[in-house]
């Protein structure tokens, strides 16, 4: 049975200094037990570090709309990746991440309590948990002293984590891709032509790798680590601007005029749809070839109601445009859906139904089990119809062209991979329609708006997207806006909007979504290196099974001394909990490993 050697205790001197005075009993009492005021050194509390990064996640949000701070996106991880690095442990350090995750989705979607009530917290949590991973990596690869060699690899694999875990919650069953790191350059073209060759993922990767190399120019002692680091973020922060000048912009053929139609806040449905039609019939004599109403802008369904698909019908007819109206309505099979549905001079052409659909907002995942949310807060009262299929819409323009649109209803904005298949499919345009009136004063507005100047720039093509109550806006081939309305303006936006040549496909259009599989195989590759790292460092089973352990430290310790830095290095990455993780309870074995000595009986900071 193995036991625990007590280091040995220092023997104090018999033999006293010149001028000392020897200690009478009363001295050696009153040194033995301390005064009631005198505390003991203070020791720190493991809830601190998580604390602290709890608040560190709300940092990265102040780079996204509304407050805008797109400079701060470059650091904004450091805090948080500062207390990972220096967390007690590698299962300390996953908690960190666990914490930190949870205060960034808090933060970036503060503005979902009036839907999911108690949800958000929840959602927090299990989002967050998603940042274990990330903790876990940066303590491995950087926690102190840091090598060269541990440097280039936390370079690599830690956006790598980052981006992996975006991916995982990016899943729409998951809730969607809300929030990436990427999307706070959506105001930056140069940035974004990274975009156009991996897609947001590229840019978030990029703002991820930036951070950690900050982490690295501020933490190593050493010059090279340092030099690395800061090499790593020069070019880093030259790729998007050095794509942007090198690479051809998309080829403009042509432009449409598009009208964007913003009632404003008008809560019964028949006075929406009023507001929208006297707003599109101011646009009679102009120049108009599309007009785009907001999302649920009727709640009638136009195949069977006549009244509704004849004013549209005839708003077409006069400004000589095809509308795509916004439909949230009760279909003849008893259920609601959204649709866009494209309405000429002669009627209805085609309509495509909404397929991603939101979570709480428009179905309840779960309802049986989570159906109480409903109860207390806006989230849906009974679930949306979903769609089966995305296609394009046929619309013309004024002169009767072709000008196929791929039409996107709201929160399928987000959604990398829709605005792509659009491109492949031929969409000449990008329209999103979008309602926002239960976050208008909020920061959701403008974090919805960023998303189609992301995906104008990952997929070539020009976006527009039409907001009930705001905002509306337009955006180029590159991402770059055109026009916008506020959500304190209505009316009619028009605005002229340049076209691409029918074919052109960006890098990403062509590749998809290699970044974040790429990501995953990186994470991936450094989890199973660390796994067989550590696995080479467990102590050989003695001979004959059970037989006891040895009492000494020493082979542990001998087995700590005996491995190199390359060794520690390759199990940098090694699960929380797993060999190389936190350590075991008995002195001088596998608790001295790559955390280094055990921190059973110390304090956890």
């Amino acid at each position: 049975m193995s036991r625990r050697i007590a280091p040995a205790s220092r023997i104090p001197s018999t033999t006293a200094a010149p001028d000392a005075v020897p200690d009478t009993g009363a001295d050696a009492a009153r040194a033995a037990v301390p005064s009631a005021g005198r505390r003991g050194p203070r020791v720190p509390h493991r809830y601190r570090g998580r604390y602290g990064a709890l608040a560190a996640g709300a940092v990265p949000v102040l780079a996204f709309p509304a407050p805008g701070q797109a400079w701060l996106a470059w650091v904004a991880l450091v805090p948080g990746l500062l207390l990972m690095q220096r967390a007690p442990s590698g299962r300390e350090a996953a908690v960190r991440g666990w914490w930190f995750g949870a205060g960034f989705i808090l933060t970036a979607m503060y503005w979902l309590v009036p839907s999911i009530g108690p949800g958000l917290p929840v959602l927090a949590v299990l989002f967050g948990g998603l940042q274990s991973a990330v903790g876990y990596a940066a303590h491995r690869l950087l926690h102190p002293p840091l090598t060269t060699r541990r440097a280039l690899l936390a370079l690599l694999v830690v956006p790598a984590v980052w981006v992996t875990t975006e991916y995982a919650r990016s899943w729409h069953a998951l809730g969607g891709p809300w929030a990436l790191l990427g999307a706070t350059q959506w105001q930056h073209p140069a940035i974004l032509g990274l975009a156009s060759a991996g897609g947001i993922w590229l840019v978030s990767a990029a703002v991820a790798a930036v951070n950690t190399a900050v982490l690295i120019l501020l933490t190593a002692v050493h010059r090279q680590p340092r030099a690395v680091a800061a090499l790593t973020a020069v070019l880093v922060l030259a790729a998007g601007p050095l794509l942007f000048a090198l690479r051809q912009a998309p080829v403009r053929t042509g432009s449409v005029t598009v009208a964007l139609v913003q009632p404003g806040i008008v809560e019964d449905p028949q006075a929406r749809f009023d507001a929208s039609a006297r707003a599109t019939a101011d646009l009679v004599g102009q120049p108009v070839d599309l007009v785009v109403w907001g999302e649920s802008s009727t709640t009638a369904d136009l195949d069977r109601d006549p009244v509704a698909r004849d004013a549209l019908r005839r708003l077409a007819a006069t400004t000589g445009a095809e509308v795509v109206a916004g439909e949230d309505a009760r279909k003849a099979d008893g259920r609601i859906s959204k649709d866009a549905v494209l309405v000429s001079p002669t009627g209805v052409v085609d309509r495509y139904r909404k397929i991603r659909l939101v979570p709480f907002g428009e179905y309840i995942p779960l309802r049986p089990v989570l159906g109480w949310i409903a109860g207390v807060s806006r989230a849906a009262a009974e679930n949306r119809a979903p769609g089966t299929a995305f296609h394009l819409l046929p619309a013309t323009d004024r002169a009767g062209g072709p000008l196929p649109v791929g039409a996107l209803i709201c929160f399928e904005s987000a959604f990398p991979d829709m605005a792509r298949t659009a491109a492949r499919d031929g969409a000449r345009v990008l329209v999103y329609q979008s309602s926002t009136s239960t976050f208008q004063r909020t920061w959701a507005p403008e974090q919805h708006v960023a998303l189609a100047a992301i995906r104008a720039a990952e997929t070539g093509r020009p976006s527009v997207q039409a907001s009930l109550t705001g905002v509306s806006a337009a955006f180029d081939a590159q991402g770059r806006e055109l026009a916008r309305l506020g959500t304190d303006g209505t009316g009619a936006l028009t605005v002229r909007v340049p076209l691409t040549a029918p074919g052109t496909l960006t890098w990403y259009d062509r590749v998809g979504d290699v970044v974040p599989l790429g990501a995953l195989l990186v994470a991936a590759g450094a989890a199973l290196g660390g796994w067989r790292a550590a696995a080479s460092r467990r102590p050989a089973r003695p001979v004959g099974a059970g037989a006891p352990a040895q009492a000494s430290g020493a082979s542990g310790a001998s087995r700590v001394s005996g491995a190199s830095e390359v060794d520690r290095v390759s199990g940098a990455c090694a699960a929380p909990g797993g060999p190389g993780g936190p350590a075991q309870a008995s002195g001088g074995s596998a608790a001295d490993g790559p955390d280094g000595p055990s921190r059973a009986d110390g304090p956890e900071a």
